[in-house]
């Protein structure tokens, strides 16, 4: 049977589409993304199944309003906000994000380290720890911005093995369905607690950045390319399939979880290698080699991002030389901000916070921060002294005005019961 050419045609030109909206929403399923979404599962069961229809459009409001900022401007989010803001916006930002995304950091590679001790138990998790930073550091600064978006896009594919775990074990399809249509809510501390640590690692502020200041490089190395309603359908359809393959991942992550975790009495996660080891016994050894396997590649997805997002906003801030294409002495304050990152990342693998602990508290505090940046974005792209003709539309600012509201009042009942 012969392929029909024009389909062949329409889906290598939607590959190529493909970009910096995959990337942005695959790393979002980060070893982070993988312990809450575990945790949620584990403790709450089907629950919170209902989170991941919810998000995708939010999700990918967002990420399309950062995408057109950057397109539009020129320049990353922290750019934008230094040309058309006040400086004290700036700093503010700075504030909320260093600590945020380098316990992101710290937090991504313990859980690398822990799983691969998992699999070599003769070596240390420390040992792992350090020679996922040293091979993160090297393979950054070494390589090119589009050698490195080449191979991000490849890691992207590592996420599938989550989507075909539930299918190794018995589920009860009805009561996934029911849990996906019908939203579940407990009042109490715990639950609000996950899911602001939902919403936190799903509609992530390092995102935000990364998304902007991606979509201005792209730009950049496309001079000759006009900001049209072609080019922004294509930025879109790429954002959209990023932000819809990573909301499958993560309700395939609750999914498993409620189904092997919760099913079996298991309802608190520690560490993300108990995770993985509960599930070796419960679904046998290949669904806990795909488990591992899925938190090392999501990691080395999600950490260049993390810390490339981090060196963005301090680069653009103080007007240092920035670029995943420039070479390190062309660009010292931009890969050392990555190299600080990744070791103060690192040297809190050694201060003996639980890995998940440190997980849920960076998700949680992305929670808190995200209401604020997301009323911030909002303000850009309603500027048609910064956006021009491709200020927000209808669609946009209702959604946006959704999710930050959705955004601040799961933050603020989770203040109410913690205290």
């Amino acid at each position: 049977m012969k392929k029909n050419p024009g389909s062949v045609s329409k889906f290598r030109k939607y590959l190529n589409v493909l970009g910096p909206g995959l990337i942005t929403g695959a790393s979002d399923d980060d070893p982070s993304g993988i312990a809450t979404y575990t945790q949620a599962g584990a403790a709450f069961g089907f629950a919170t199944l209902w989170t991941a229809l919810l998000t995708f459009p939010l999700m990918a409001a967002v990420q399309e309003m950062c995408a057109r900022i950057g397109m539009v401007t020129n320049a990353g989010l922290t750019g934008t906000l230094k040309r058309h803001y006040p400086k004290v916006i700036l700093y503010m930002m700075i504030i909320f994000s260093f600590p945020a995304i380098t316990m992101n950091i710290g937090s991504d590679i313990q859980g690398m380290g822990a799983v691969s001790h998992l699999l070599l138990p003769g070596v240390p998790v420390s040992v792992f720890c350090i020679g996922f930073t040293i091979i993160l550091s090297i393979v950054i600064i070494k390589y090119s911005y589009q050698k490195l978006t080449r191979v991000l896009k490849w890691l992207c594919m590592v996420l599938l093995l989550y989507i075909f775990v539930p299918f190794l074990v018995h589920v009860d399809w009805l009561s996934v369905f029911k849990h996906t249509v019908i939203p579940t809510l407990h009042f109490n501390k715990e639950f609000f607690g996950i899911l602001v640590a939902i919403l936190g690692t799903t509609i992530s502020p390092y995102l935000f950045f990364w998304q902007a200041t991606m979509e201005a490089e792209d730009m950049a190395h496309k001079p000759k390319l006009i900001v049209n309603k072609r080019i922004l359908s294509d930025m879109k359809m790429d954002v959209d399939s990023g932000m819809l393959f990573s909301n499958v991942v993560m309700f395939f992550l609750i999914l498993t979880a409620g189904a092997v975790l919760f099913t079996s009495g298991i309802t608190k996660i520690d560490t993300i290698d108990q995770a993985a080891k509960a599930l070796a016994p419960l679904t046998g050894r290949f669904t806990y080699l795909l488990f591992a396997a899925g938190v090392i590649g999501t990691g080395f997805l999600a950490i260049p991002v993390l810390a490339g997002s981090l060196s963005y906003i301090m680069a653009e801030t103080f007007g240092w030389e920035q670029g995943l294409d420039k070479k390190f002495s062309q660009a010292k304050g931009f890969y050392i901000t990555i190299l600080v990152s990744m070791v103060v990342g690192l040297g809190l693998d050694f201060l003996h916070i639980s890995p998940v602990q440190a997980l849920l508290y960076t998700a949680i505090l992305y929670g808190i921060t995200a209401p604020v940046m997301i009323a911030i974005i909002l303000h850009i792209c309603n500027n048609k002294q910064v956006m021009g003709e491709f200020t927000n539309g209808r669609y946009s600012n209702i959604a946006g005005w959704i999710t930050f509201v959705l955004m601040a009042a799961s933050a603020g009942a989770l203040l109410w019961f913690q205290f």
